[in-house]
C-alpha cells in the first residue's frame, strides 16, 4: 500500500462532529442505521460512541426498526430522554455504557 493511500485513510481527530441524537460536539462519530441493517434499513445518521452504544444496549434491532426509527421517536422514549439529559452535561470523553440484562 502506498504512503498516499495511508494518508487518505487517516482520520482527522482535530475536527469536531455533532451527534444527531444528543447534539454534543464530539471528536468522533459512528454511522447508525435508523432502521437496523439486519431489518432492511439504509438511512444512516452520525451518533457519538456513547449514544450509539446506549441505543444498542437498551433496545433490540426489532424494537429500533418498528418503534424507534427516527431521531424524534428516540428522543421521546422516556429512558433515552433521561439519558440525554445526563449525557448532554458530559464532556467528550470515553463514557462507559453498561450492558443491560434485558432489552426492550
Amino acid at each position: 500500500m502506498s504512503m498516499m493511500a495511508d494518508r487518505s485513510r487517516a482520520r482527522d481527530y482535530t475536527s469536531t462532529h455533532r451527534c444527531a441524537l444528543c447534539e454534543r460536539e464530539v471528536g468522533r462519530v459512528n454511522r447508525h442505521h435508523l432502521v437496523p441493517k439486519s431489518e432492511g434499513g439504509t438511512v444512516m445518521v452520525d451518533l457519538c460512541l456513547a449514544c450509539h452504544k446506549t441505543l444498542h444496549s437498551f433496545f433490540t434491532n426489532q424494537t429500533l426498526a418498528k418503534e424507534l426509527h427516527t431521531i424524534e421517536s428516540l428522543r421521546q422514549e422516556p429512558e433515552i430522554a433521561q439519558y440525554l439529559a445526563w449525557v448532554r452535561k458530559q464532556r467528550d470523553a470515553a463514557i462507559r455504557v453498561r450492558a443491560r440484562r434485558s432489552k426492550r
